[in-house]
Protein backbone atom coordinates (compact mmCIF):
# COMPACT_ATOMS: atom_id res chain seq x y z
CA UNK A 1 0.00 0.00 0.00
CA UNK A 2 2.74 2.45 0.92
CA UNK A 3 4.56 1.92 -2.38
CA UNK A 4 1.74 3.04 -4.68
CA UNK A 5 -0.23 5.58 -2.75
CA UNK A 6 0.72 8.76 -4.63
CA UNK A 7 -0.83 10.48 -7.56
CA UNK A 8 -0.10 14.08 -8.42
CA UNK A 9 -0.34 16.92 -5.99
CA UNK A 10 -1.89 20.22 -6.87
CA UNK A 11 0.43 23.17 -6.33
CA UNK A 12 3.62 21.14 -5.97
CA UNK A 13 6.47 20.40 -8.32
CA UNK A 14 9.61 18.34 -8.55
CA UNK A 15 11.89 20.88 -6.95
CA UNK A 16 10.02 20.72 -3.68
CA UNK A 17 8.44 24.19 -3.85
CA UNK A 18 5.25 22.72 -2.42
CA UNK A 19 6.92 22.07 0.91
CA UNK A 20 5.40 23.71 3.95
CA UNK A 21 8.01 24.24 6.64
CA UNK A 22 7.12 23.33 10.20
CA UNK A 23 7.40 26.95 11.20
CA UNK A 24 5.19 28.12 8.35
CA UNK A 25 2.69 25.36 9.15
CA UNK A 26 2.48 26.48 12.76
CA UNK A 27 2.05 30.08 11.65
CA UNK A 28 -0.63 29.30 9.07
CA UNK A 29 -2.55 26.81 11.17
CA UNK A 30 -2.62 29.11 14.20
CA UNK A 31 -3.81 31.98 12.06
CA UNK A 32 -6.53 29.82 10.51
CA UNK A 33 -7.69 28.46 13.84
CA UNK A 34 -7.72 31.96 15.31
CA UNK A 35 -9.86 33.24 12.47
CA UNK A 36 -12.27 30.35 12.98
CA UNK A 37 -12.32 30.59 16.77
CA UNK A 38 -15.77 30.03 18.21
CA UNK A 39 -16.87 33.20 19.97
CA UNK A 40 -19.94 33.87 22.09
CA UNK A 41 -21.25 36.17 19.36
CA UNK A 42 -21.64 33.10 17.14
CA UNK A 43 -24.33 31.86 19.52
CA UNK A 44 -26.35 35.07 19.81
CA UNK A 45 -28.78 33.99 17.11
CA UNK A 46 -29.46 30.74 18.94
CA UNK A 47 -32.97 30.93 20.45
CA UNK A 48 -32.04 28.26 22.99
CA UNK A 49 -29.19 30.36 24.42
CA UNK A 50 -29.52 31.06 28.11
CA UNK A 51 -27.36 31.89 31.12
CA UNK A 52 -26.33 29.21 33.58
CA UNK A 53 -24.48 29.53 36.89
CA UNK A 54 -22.45 26.71 38.43
CA UNK A 55 -20.97 26.69 41.91
CA UNK A 56 -17.51 25.09 42.11
CA UNK A 57 -15.03 24.77 44.98
CA UNK A 58 -13.09 27.59 43.31
CA UNK A 59 -16.13 29.88 43.11
CA UNK A 60 -19.27 30.50 41.06
CA UNK A 61 -19.12 30.68 37.27
CA UNK A 62 -21.61 32.20 34.87
CA UNK A 63 -21.65 30.38 31.55
CA UNK A 64 -24.07 29.80 28.71
CA UNK A 65 -26.36 26.97 27.74
CA UNK A 66 -27.06 26.26 24.08
CA UNK A 67 -29.34 23.39 23.07
CA UNK A 68 -28.78 21.95 26.53
CA UNK A 69 -24.97 22.01 26.27
CA UNK A 70 -23.44 24.14 29.02
CA UNK A 71 -20.38 26.10 27.93
CA UNK A 72 -17.91 27.84 30.22
CA UNK A 73 -15.06 29.81 28.66
CA UNK A 74 -11.94 31.33 30.14
CA UNK A 75 -12.07 29.51 33.48
CA UNK A 76 -8.87 30.10 35.51
CA UNK A 77 -7.09 27.08 36.93
CA UNK A 78 -4.03 28.80 38.41
CA UNK A 79 -2.78 32.22 39.39
CA UNK A 80 -1.73 34.40 36.45
CA UNK A 81 1.99 33.67 35.78
CA UNK A 82 2.90 37.36 35.66
CA UNK A 83 4.99 39.76 37.72
CA UNK A 84 6.93 37.88 40.35
CA UNK A 85 5.44 34.59 39.02
CA UNK A 86 6.95 35.00 35.54
CA UNK A 87 9.16 32.00 34.70
CA UNK A 88 8.10 30.33 37.96
CA UNK A 89 6.26 27.00 38.49
CA UNK A 90 2.49 27.24 38.43
CA UNK A 91 0.98 28.87 41.51
CA UNK A 92 -2.29 27.43 42.92
CA UNK A 93 -5.49 29.27 42.09
CA UNK A 94 -7.02 31.52 44.74
CA UNK A 95 -10.82 31.10 45.04
CA UNK A 96 -13.02 34.08 44.17
CA UNK A 97 -16.09 35.37 46.01
CA UNK A 98 -18.39 36.90 43.40
CA UNK A 99 -19.90 35.19 40.37
CA UNK A 100 -17.21 35.11 37.69
CA UNK A 101 -18.19 35.62 34.06
CA UNK A 102 -17.23 32.62 31.92
CA UNK A 103 -18.82 33.53 28.59
CA UNK A 104 -15.68 34.77 26.81
CA UNK A 105 -12.54 32.91 25.88
CA UNK A 106 -9.35 34.06 27.57
CA UNK A 107 -6.42 35.16 25.38
CA UNK A 108 -3.98 32.61 24.03
CA UNK A 109 -0.53 32.16 25.49
CA UNK A 110 2.13 34.50 24.15
CA UNK A 111 3.53 33.25 20.83
CA UNK A 112 5.29 34.62 17.75
CA UNK A 113 3.90 35.21 14.27
CA UNK A 114 0.30 35.87 15.37
CA UNK A 115 -0.40 39.62 15.41
CA UNK A 116 -4.18 39.15 15.16
CA UNK A 117 -4.52 36.41 17.78
CA UNK A 118 -5.53 37.73 21.24
CA UNK A 119 -2.54 36.92 23.44
CA UNK A 120 -1.49 37.51 27.01
CA UNK A 121 1.11 36.35 29.47
CA UNK A 122 -1.93 35.78 31.70
CA UNK A 123 -3.04 32.65 29.87
CA UNK A 124 -3.75 29.80 32.31
CA UNK A 125 -7.42 29.18 31.57
CA UNK A 126 -9.54 26.28 30.40
CA UNK A 127 -12.88 25.84 28.62
CA UNK A 128 -15.66 23.37 29.40
CA UNK A 129 -18.49 21.85 27.36
CA UNK A 130 -20.80 19.89 29.67
CA UNK A 131 -23.80 17.72 28.76
CA UNK A 132 -27.23 18.37 30.26
CA UNK A 133 -27.99 16.40 33.37
CA UNK A 134 -26.15 15.64 36.57
CA UNK A 135 -23.90 12.84 35.39
CA UNK A 136 -21.49 11.53 36.43
CA UNK A 137 -20.05 11.78 32.92
CA UNK A 138 -16.59 10.76 31.72
CA UNK A 139 -14.20 13.65 31.11
CA UNK A 140 -11.90 14.31 28.15
CA UNK A 141 -9.14 16.88 28.75
CA UNK A 142 -7.68 18.11 25.45
CA UNK A 143 -4.16 19.56 25.06
CA UNK A 144 -3.63 21.51 21.83
CA UNK A 145 -0.55 21.16 19.65
CA UNK A 146 1.59 23.82 18.05
CA UNK A 147 5.23 22.82 18.31
CA UNK A 148 5.52 24.07 21.93
CA UNK A 149 5.53 27.66 20.65
CA UNK A 150 2.06 28.11 19.15
CA UNK A 151 -1.57 27.03 19.20
CA UNK A 152 -4.48 27.74 21.51
CA UNK A 153 -7.32 25.98 23.28
CA UNK A 154 -10.26 27.89 21.81
CA UNK A 155 -9.97 27.07 18.11
CA UNK A 156 -13.29 26.19 16.50
CA UNK A 157 -11.77 22.85 15.53
CA UNK A 158 -11.75 22.02 19.25
CA UNK A 159 -15.39 22.93 19.85
CA UNK A 160 -16.45 20.35 22.42
CA UNK A 161 -20.12 20.21 21.45
CA UNK A 162 -19.89 16.88 19.59
CA UNK A 163 -18.32 15.23 22.62
CA UNK A 164 -20.84 16.81 25.00
CA UNK A 165 -23.64 15.43 22.83
CA UNK A 166 -22.18 11.99 23.62
CA UNK A 167 -22.44 12.68 27.37
CA UNK A 168 -18.76 13.49 27.76
CA UNK A 169 -17.48 16.59 29.55
CA UNK A 170 -14.92 18.15 27.22
CA UNK A 171 -12.23 20.38 28.75
CA UNK A 172 -9.69 22.20 26.57
CA UNK A 173 -6.70 23.58 28.44
CA UNK A 174 -4.02 26.21 27.80
CA UNK A 175 -0.41 26.26 28.94
CA UNK A 176 2.59 28.57 28.67
CA UNK A 177 4.53 28.35 25.43
CA UNK A 178 8.04 29.06 24.21
CA UNK A 179 10.26 31.15 26.45
CA UNK A 180 7.56 31.33 29.14
CA UNK A 181 6.87 27.61 29.38
CA UNK A 182 9.73 25.68 27.76
CA UNK A 183 13.01 27.49 28.46
CA UNK A 184 15.30 26.92 31.42
CA UNK A 185 16.16 30.38 32.76
CA UNK A 186 18.55 28.96 35.35
CA UNK A 187 21.65 29.70 33.24
CA UNK A 188 20.51 33.32 32.81
CA UNK A 189 18.71 34.19 36.05
CA UNK A 190 20.32 31.88 38.58
CA UNK A 191 19.68 28.55 40.31
CA UNK A 192 16.26 29.50 41.68
CA UNK A 193 14.99 29.43 38.07
CA UNK A 194 16.48 26.03 37.27
CA UNK A 195 13.88 23.71 35.78
CA UNK A 196 11.73 26.49 34.32
CA UNK A 197 11.90 24.62 31.02
CA UNK A 198 9.16 22.43 32.48
CA UNK A 199 6.84 25.25 33.51
CA UNK A 200 4.34 24.21 30.85
CA UNK A 201 4.17 20.72 32.34
CA UNK A 202 3.57 22.28 35.75
CA UNK A 203 0.71 24.20 34.11
CA UNK A 204 -0.83 21.03 32.73
CA UNK A 205 -0.56 19.22 36.06
CA UNK A 206 -2.30 22.21 37.69
CA UNK A 207 -5.08 22.07 35.09
CA UNK A 208 -5.64 18.37 35.84
CA UNK A 209 -5.69 19.09 39.56
CA UNK A 210 -8.34 21.76 38.97
CA UNK A 211 -10.37 19.29 36.91
CA UNK A 212 -10.06 16.66 39.64
CA UNK A 213 -11.24 19.09 42.31
CA UNK A 214 -13.94 20.96 40.36
CA UNK A 215 -15.29 18.92 37.45
CA UNK A 216 -17.99 17.28 39.57
CA UNK A 217 -19.82 20.63 39.57
CA UNK A 218 -20.28 20.21 35.81
CA UNK A 219 -21.43 16.59 36.04
CA UNK A 220 -17.96 15.20 35.34
CA UNK A 221 -16.55 12.13 37.03
CA UNK A 222 -13.06 12.86 38.44
CA UNK A 223 -12.36 9.12 38.46
CA UNK A 224 -12.97 8.76 34.71
CA UNK A 225 -10.65 11.33 33.15
CA UNK A 226 -8.94 10.85 29.79
CA UNK A 227 -6.10 13.19 28.82
CA UNK A 228 -5.29 13.55 25.15
CA UNK A 229 -3.63 15.72 22.57
CA UNK A 230 -2.15 15.92 19.10
CA UNK A 231 1.46 16.61 18.07
CA UNK A 232 3.00 18.71 20.87
CA UNK A 233 -0.16 18.00 22.87
CA UNK A 234 0.45 14.26 22.48
CA UNK A 235 4.05 14.64 23.61
CA UNK A 236 2.81 16.56 26.65
CA UNK A 237 0.35 13.72 27.28
CA UNK A 238 3.28 11.27 27.37
CA UNK A 239 5.01 13.47 29.93
CA UNK A 240 1.88 13.48 32.08
CA UNK A 241 1.84 9.68 31.90
CA UNK A 242 5.40 9.74 33.23
CA UNK A 243 5.02 12.25 36.06
CA UNK A 244 4.14 11.04 39.57
CA UNK A 245 2.46 14.41 40.23
CA UNK A 246 -0.30 13.59 37.73
CA UNK A 247 -0.54 9.84 38.27
CA UNK A 248 -3.80 9.96 40.23
CA UNK A 249 -5.38 12.74 38.15
CA UNK A 250 -6.36 10.70 35.08
CA UNK A 251 -6.95 7.10 34.11
CA UNK A 252 -6.63 7.04 30.32
CA UNK A 253 -4.64 8.81 27.62
CA UNK A 254 -4.93 9.47 23.88
CA UNK A 255 -1.81 10.23 21.85
CA UNK A 256 -2.28 11.47 18.28
CA UNK A 257 0.99 11.91 16.37
CA UNK A 258 3.18 12.11 19.46
CA UNK A 259 5.66 9.87 21.25
CA UNK A 260 7.65 10.17 24.44
CA UNK A 261 11.26 10.68 23.39
CA UNK A 262 11.54 14.35 22.48
CA UNK A 263 12.95 16.30 25.43
CA UNK A 264 16.07 18.37 26.05
CA UNK A 265 18.97 17.31 28.22
CA UNK A 266 20.19 19.83 30.77
CA UNK A 267 23.12 20.65 28.49
CA UNK A 268 20.83 21.16 25.51
CA UNK A 269 18.52 23.35 27.58
CA UNK A 270 21.49 25.43 28.72
CA UNK A 271 22.53 25.90 25.09
CA UNK A 272 19.05 27.17 24.20
CA UNK A 273 19.21 29.63 27.10
CA UNK A 274 22.69 30.79 26.04
CA UNK A 275 21.61 31.34 22.44
CA UNK A 276 18.52 33.20 23.61
CA UNK A 277 20.57 35.33 26.00
CA UNK A 278 23.01 36.31 23.25
CA UNK A 279 20.19 37.40 20.95
CA UNK A 280 18.47 39.22 23.80
CA UNK A 281 21.54 41.20 24.79
CA UNK A 282 22.27 42.10 21.18
CA UNK A 283 18.79 43.58 20.84
CA UNK A 284 18.73 45.03 24.39
CA UNK A 285 22.18 46.32 25.35
CA UNK A 286 22.71 46.91 29.06
CA UNK A 287 25.61 48.23 31.15
CA UNK A 288 24.69 45.78 33.88
CA UNK A 289 25.93 42.20 33.94
CA UNK A 290 23.44 39.36 33.88
CA UNK A 291 19.90 39.20 32.55
CA UNK A 292 17.80 40.67 35.34
CA UNK A 293 15.89 42.73 32.78
CA UNK A 294 14.20 39.52 31.57
CA UNK A 295 12.11 39.55 34.74
CA UNK A 296 10.43 42.85 33.88
CA UNK A 297 10.73 43.12 30.10
CA UNK A 298 7.55 43.35 28.07
CA UNK A 299 6.23 39.95 26.98
CA UNK A 300 6.20 41.19 23.38
CA UNK A 301 9.94 41.83 23.48
CA UNK A 302 10.59 38.39 24.96
CA UNK A 303 8.57 36.79 22.18
CA UNK A 304 10.40 38.84 19.55
CA UNK A 305 13.70 37.35 20.69
CA UNK A 306 12.12 33.90 20.70
CA UNK A 307 11.06 34.41 17.08
CA UNK A 308 14.61 35.42 16.14
CA UNK A 309 16.03 32.32 17.83
CA UNK A 310 13.58 30.08 15.99
CA UNK A 311 14.22 31.71 12.61
CA UNK A 312 18.02 31.50 12.92
CA UNK A 313 18.20 27.97 14.35
CA UNK A 314 19.30 24.95 12.34
CA UNK A 315 16.96 22.78 14.43
CA UNK A 316 13.28 23.01 15.14
CA UNK A 317 11.77 22.46 18.57
CA UNK A 318 14.36 24.55 20.38
CA UNK A 319 11.70 25.03 23.06
CA UNK A 320 10.52 21.83 24.70
CA UNK A 321 10.51 20.03 28.04
CA UNK A 322 13.80 19.20 29.71
CA UNK A 323 14.94 16.12 31.53
CA UNK A 324 17.54 15.56 34.20
CA UNK A 325 16.02 17.34 37.18
CA UNK A 326 13.88 16.04 40.03
CA UNK A 327 10.64 16.94 38.27
CA UNK A 328 11.35 15.02 35.04
CA UNK A 329 14.49 12.99 35.74
CA UNK A 330 14.33 10.92 32.53
CA UNK A 331 12.62 10.96 29.16
CA UNK A 332 8.90 10.18 29.41
CA UNK A 333 9.34 6.91 27.50
CA UNK A 334 12.03 5.81 29.97
CA UNK A 335 9.87 6.62 33.00
CA UNK A 336 6.96 4.79 31.40
CA UNK A 337 9.28 1.82 30.83
CA UNK A 338 9.89 1.95 34.58
CA UNK A 339 6.13 1.49 35.20
CA UNK A 340 5.07 5.10 35.79
CA UNK A 341 1.84 4.49 33.82
CA UNK A 342 1.00 0.99 35.00
CA UNK A 343 -2.74 0.43 35.08
CA UNK A 344 -3.63 3.25 32.71
CA UNK A 345 -5.25 2.84 29.31
CA UNK A 346 -3.66 4.25 26.15
CA UNK A 347 -5.01 4.88 22.64
CA UNK A 348 -2.08 5.85 20.43
CA UNK A 349 -1.34 6.25 16.75
CA UNK A 350 0.01 8.30 13.88
CA UNK A 351 -0.90 9.29 10.34
CA UNK A 352 0.81 7.30 7.61
CA UNK A 353 2.46 10.26 5.85
CA UNK A 354 2.85 12.79 8.68
CA UNK A 355 5.93 14.55 7.32
CA UNK A 356 4.54 15.10 3.82
CA UNK A 357 2.98 18.27 5.22
CA UNK A 358 6.42 19.69 6.01
CA UNK A 359 8.65 18.15 3.34
CA UNK A 360 6.19 18.66 0.52
CA UNK A 361 4.49 15.94 -1.50
CA UNK A 362 7.54 15.40 -3.77
CA UNK A 363 10.66 16.45 -1.84
CA UNK A 364 13.89 16.05 -3.79
CA UNK A 365 16.49 17.29 -1.30
CA UNK A 366 17.75 15.33 1.66
CA UNK A 367 15.92 15.99 4.94
CA UNK A 368 17.78 18.63 6.89
CA UNK A 369 18.23 19.12 10.61
CA UNK A 370 15.20 21.41 10.60
CA UNK A 371 13.00 18.45 9.72
CA UNK A 372 14.27 16.04 12.36
CA UNK A 373 12.91 15.69 15.86
CA UNK A 374 15.26 13.25 17.59
CA UNK A 375 18.43 12.54 15.59
CA UNK A 376 21.06 14.76 14.08
CA UNK A 377 21.44 14.60 10.31
CA UNK A 378 24.50 12.27 10.15
CA UNK A 379 22.82 9.64 12.33
CA UNK A 380 19.55 10.00 10.42
CA UNK A 381 21.36 9.49 7.15
CA UNK A 382 22.78 6.21 8.43
CA UNK A 383 19.23 4.90 8.72
CA UNK A 384 17.96 6.57 5.58
CA UNK A 385 20.72 4.98 3.49
CA UNK A 386 19.16 1.56 4.19
CA UNK A 387 15.58 2.51 3.25
CA UNK A 388 16.05 1.43 -0.33
CA UNK A 389 16.73 -2.12 0.85
CA UNK A 390 13.32 -2.17 2.57
CA UNK A 391 11.39 -0.38 -0.17
CA UNK A 392 13.29 -1.11 -3.40
CA UNK A 393 10.42 0.06 -5.62
CA UNK A 394 9.50 3.20 -3.69
CA UNK A 395 10.36 6.50 -5.41
CA UNK A 396 13.01 8.63 -3.74
CA UNK A 397 10.55 11.35 -2.71
CA UNK A 398 8.30 8.86 -0.95
CA UNK A 399 11.30 7.35 0.85
CA UNK A 400 12.05 10.76 2.35
CA UNK A 401 8.50 11.18 3.62
CA UNK A 402 8.49 7.67 5.08
CA UNK A 403 11.84 8.06 6.83
CA UNK A 404 11.18 11.47 8.40
CA UNK A 405 7.68 10.36 9.45
CA UNK A 406 9.22 7.33 11.15
CA UNK A 407 11.94 9.37 12.87
CA UNK A 408 9.65 11.91 14.45
CA UNK A 409 6.22 10.30 14.83
CA UNK A 410 5.82 6.63 14.09
CA UNK A 411 8.87 5.06 15.77
CA UNK A 412 8.59 7.18 18.96
CA UNK A 413 4.91 6.21 19.19
CA UNK A 414 5.73 2.52 18.77
CA UNK A 415 8.33 2.74 21.51
CA UNK A 416 5.90 4.50 23.82
CA UNK A 417 3.24 1.85 23.15
CA UNK A 418 5.79 -0.92 23.79
CA UNK A 419 6.93 0.65 27.06
CA UNK A 420 3.38 1.14 28.31
CA UNK A 421 2.25 -2.36 27.32
CA UNK A 422 5.24 -4.13 28.83
CA UNK A 423 4.59 -2.59 32.25
CA UNK A 424 0.95 -3.54 32.54
CA UNK A 425 -0.84 -0.80 30.62
CA UNK A 426 -3.69 -1.53 28.22
CA UNK A 427 -2.90 -0.20 24.75
CA UNK A 428 -4.68 0.19 21.43
CA UNK A 429 -2.71 1.26 18.35
CA UNK A 430 -3.93 2.84 15.12
CA UNK A 431 -2.54 4.21 11.88
CA UNK A 432 -4.62 6.69 9.89
CA UNK A 433 -4.41 6.05 6.16
CA UNK A 434 -7.22 8.38 5.06
CA UNK A 435 -6.07 10.76 2.31
CA UNK A 436 -7.54 13.80 0.62
CA UNK A 437 -8.72 12.95 -2.92
CA UNK A 438 -7.79 16.37 -4.31
CA UNK A 439 -5.67 19.39 -3.49
CA UNK A 440 -2.06 20.00 -2.53
CA UNK A 441 -1.80 16.94 -0.26
CA UNK A 442 -3.74 14.58 -2.51
CA UNK A 443 -2.93 10.97 -1.69
CA UNK A 444 -1.26 11.82 1.64
CA UNK A 445 -2.32 11.03 5.19
CA UNK A 446 -0.48 14.09 6.40
CA UNK A 447 0.15 15.61 9.83
CA UNK A 448 -3.02 17.07 11.45
CA UNK A 449 -5.56 15.54 9.03
CA UNK A 450 -6.74 13.34 11.91
CA UNK A 451 -8.07 16.32 13.87
CA UNK A 452 -10.95 17.05 11.50
CA UNK A 453 -11.99 13.40 11.60
CA UNK A 454 -11.79 12.92 15.38
CA UNK A 455 -13.63 16.17 16.13
CA UNK A 456 -16.12 15.73 13.22
CA UNK A 457 -15.18 19.09 11.73
CA UNK A 458 -15.05 18.02 8.10
CA UNK A 459 -15.25 21.55 6.75
CA UNK A 460 -11.60 21.80 7.84
CA UNK A 461 -10.60 19.18 5.24
CA UNK A 462 -11.80 21.57 2.52
CA UNK A 463 -12.89 18.91 0.03
CA UNK A 464 -16.15 17.19 -0.75
CA UNK A 465 -15.34 13.53 -0.13
CA UNK A 466 -18.19 11.04 0.35
CA UNK A 467 -15.91 8.66 2.29
CA UNK A 468 -14.90 11.28 4.89
CA UNK A 469 -18.18 11.56 6.81
CA UNK A 470 -18.71 7.85 7.57
CA UNK A 471 -15.05 7.40 8.50
CA UNK A 472 -15.15 10.49 10.72
CA UNK A 473 -18.23 9.11 12.48
CA UNK A 474 -16.49 5.80 13.10
CA UNK A 475 -13.32 7.41 14.41
CA UNK A 476 -15.24 9.79 16.65
CA UNK A 477 -17.33 6.93 18.03
CA UNK A 478 -14.20 4.83 18.67
CA UNK A 479 -12.68 7.72 20.64
CA UNK A 480 -15.96 8.13 22.56
CA UNK A 481 -16.02 4.43 23.45
CA UNK A 482 -12.45 4.65 24.72
CA UNK A 483 -13.17 7.76 26.79
CA UNK A 484 -16.13 5.95 28.34
CA UNK A 485 -13.75 3.24 29.55
CA UNK A 486 -14.23 0.61 26.88
CA UNK A 487 -12.08 -0.68 24.03
CA UNK A 488 -12.24 1.68 21.04
CA UNK A 489 -15.06 0.46 18.81
CA UNK A 490 -17.64 1.70 16.34
CA UNK A 491 -20.24 0.24 14.04
CA UNK A 492 -18.53 -0.79 10.80
CA UNK A 493 -15.06 -1.09 12.31
CA UNK A 494 -13.60 -4.55 12.76
CA UNK A 495 -12.88 -5.65 16.31
CA UNK A 496 -9.95 -3.62 17.61
CA UNK A 497 -7.48 -5.92 19.39
CA UNK A 498 -5.23 -4.76 22.18
CA UNK A 499 -1.68 -3.97 21.19
CA UNK A 500 1.28 -5.93 22.44
CA UNK A 501 4.94 -5.62 21.40
CA UNK A 502 4.98 -9.12 19.92
CA UNK A 503 2.14 -8.87 17.41
CA UNK A 504 1.86 -5.05 17.24
CA UNK A 505 -1.77 -5.36 16.16
CA UNK A 506 -2.74 -2.03 14.60
CA UNK A 507 -6.08 -0.71 13.40
CA UNK A 508 -5.63 0.85 9.96
CA UNK A 509 -8.22 3.63 9.82
CA UNK A 510 -9.36 4.22 6.25
CA UNK A 511 -12.50 3.82 4.14
CA UNK A 512 -11.64 0.08 4.25
CA UNK A 513 -10.50 -0.07 7.88
CA UNK A 514 -8.78 -3.29 8.86
CA UNK A 515 -6.30 -4.72 11.36
CA UNK A 516 -2.67 -5.42 10.49
CA UNK A 517 0.00 -7.15 12.53
CA UNK A 518 3.54 -5.77 12.52
CA UNK A 519 2.93 -3.06 9.90
CA UNK A 520 6.16 -1.69 8.38
CA UNK A 521 8.06 -4.31 10.38
CA UNK A 522 11.21 -4.31 8.22
CA UNK A 523 11.34 -0.53 8.48
CA UNK A 524 11.06 -0.64 12.26
CA UNK A 525 13.99 -3.06 12.39
CA UNK A 526 16.15 -0.39 10.70
CA UNK A 527 15.40 2.00 13.52
CA UNK A 528 15.91 -0.61 16.21
CA UNK A 529 19.52 -0.88 15.05
CA UNK A 530 20.01 2.79 16.00
CA UNK A 531 18.27 2.91 19.38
Amino acid sequence: MANSRHGGSEGSNQNGSGALSRRRFLQQSSATLAALALSPSALLADPTLSTVVVSTPSGKLRGESSKGIRIFRGVPFAQPPVGSLRFRPTAPLKPWKDIRDATTFAPAAMQPYEPFLPQSEDCLYLNIWAPPGRGPFPVFVWIHGGGFTGGHSFASLFDGTNFALENIVLVSVAYRLGVFGFMDLGPLLGPSYAGSGNNALHDLVASLQWVHDNIGAFGGDPDRVTVGGESAGAKATAALMALPQSRNLFQSAISQSGGGERVLSLDQAAKVASDYGNLWRTAHPSPNPGFEDLRTASPVSLIATEARLISTSDRHFRFRSETGDSFLPQRPVDLISAASSTGKRLLIGTNRDESALFLGPHPTSDPTSRDLGNLDLPHFNEVFAKYKTVYPDMPEDQLRVRAVTAEEYWVPSIRLADAHSRTGGSTWMYRLDYTKPTGRQMGEAFHSIDLSLVWQQLDQIEVADPTAAPLSKQIHQAWVAFIRGNAPAARGLPQWPQYDPTTRSTMILAPDSHVEEKPFDAELQLWDEFR
